[in-house]
């Protein structure tokens, strides 16, 4: 039997049993806790007693500053996970305690997002937040009847992308990427970048259809500017490659000074966003995003390969329907090769 009793202004329940862990909670009122421990001790009676004290405990913040801390580091992506989290830390969703976390909840947060961003972004919210959910469940000790995230409606996926990029957008590009002028007093001018290492990274991208993670992972140890090709080591489907570089690509890999980090170029994923975003909006190119480099660089390289396999072991693509998610041939160069 359940032993209550009153602490100051609280009432607190304490249950000990053979068999079972020892446990005690503080209530507001004794009803509440008489209610507690009649159901702690009818689930003891029937063998399927669960704690639930951690996640009494514990805020859903509190399991995403955790993931954070321990999963996000030893992923390839992690540092673009760890800026999603802290993302989700500033919506409500994150002072809710797990044990009151519902599908509803989780749904009213869905809904929430999609008023601001795509479904797709909204998806890999979702995806991030099942996860951080089913690792406290299964290596944290913290329960949840189930995962709320498994049953909500997901949204729909955003269609393909198939934003190219035109000559002279390219050449607006660049040149708001130039090096910024410096004044008499080595003061920066208005236009340009202060980071130098931005350009070379679009040029790059371009040229070789390589993924911002694997340009900015790059180390010259593999790099063979005579051979005419870069290793990559770990890549997003696990596997290396090697990645030809063509004549502009040397000749960019070459002007660069070498960094006593040995990284090719040594800069942030987050420095790359910001310094790309402001010279697009400078340039004047709507909805154009880095990762689209990657779909008119290997447009381009498909227009000089024509075998199938070629292209995709430069782009390191396992299926042709991944494949074909990125190249995005314009109808008038079709037009051309009809005759």
């Amino acid at each position: 039997m359940a032993t209550i009793r009153q602490r100051g202004k609280y009432w607190e329940a304490q249950i000990r049993r053979r068999g079972w862990p020892s446990l005690s909670r503080s209530f507001d009122t004794k009803a509440t806790a008489e209610a507690w421990a009649r159901r702690a001790e009818s689930e003891m009676d029937r063998g399927v007693f669960v704690d639930r004290t951690e996640a009494e405990r514990n805020t859903f913040d509190d399991l995403l500053k955790r993931y954070a801390e321990e999963v996000s580091p030893h992923k390839k992506g992690g540092a673009g996970e760890i800026l999603r989290i802290r993302k989700i830390r500033t919506d409500a969703l994150a002072q809710y305690k797990i044990s009151a976390i519902t599908s509803k909840i989780i749904a009213d947060y869905r809904d929430r997002r999609m008023a601001k961003v795509s479904g797709s972004t909204v998806n890999r919210e979702l995806t991030l937040i099942g996860h951080v959910l089913n690792v406290a469940r299964k290596e944290w000790g913290i329960h949840l009847d189930t995962n709320p995230v498994s049953v909500i409606r997901r949204p729909r996926e955003n269609r393909a992308r198939n934003r190219r990029l035109s000559p002279d957008e390219e050449q607006r590009l660049l040149a708001e990427l130039a090096p910024s002028p410096r004044d008499d007093q080595g003061r920066f001018e208005a236009g340009g970048s202060r980071n130098e290492w931005i350009r070379p990274v679009v040029i790059i991208a371009i040229e070789t259809a390589m993924r911002r993670s694997e340009i900015l992972s790059l180390r010259w140890a593999d790099v063979f500017l005579e051979d005419r090709y870069v290793r990559l080591h770990d890549t997003k489907n696990g596997e290396a490659r090697d990645v030809p570089l063509s004549s502009r690509a040397v000749a960019t890999l070459s002007a660069l000074p070498r960094h006593v980090s040995g990284r090719v170029f040594p800069t942030t994923p987050d420095a790359l966003k910001k310094v790309f975003v402001r010279a697009c909006e400078r340039a004047k190119l709507e909805d154009f995003h880095f990762h689209d480099l990657r779909h008119e660089a290997t447009s381009r390289i498909a227009e000089r390969l024509d075998n199938i396999l070629e292209l995709s072991a430069v782009t390191g693509h396992k299926t042709v329907q991944m494949l074909k998610r990125y190249y995005h041939p314009r109808a008038t160069d079709l037009a051309l090769k009809l005759g």
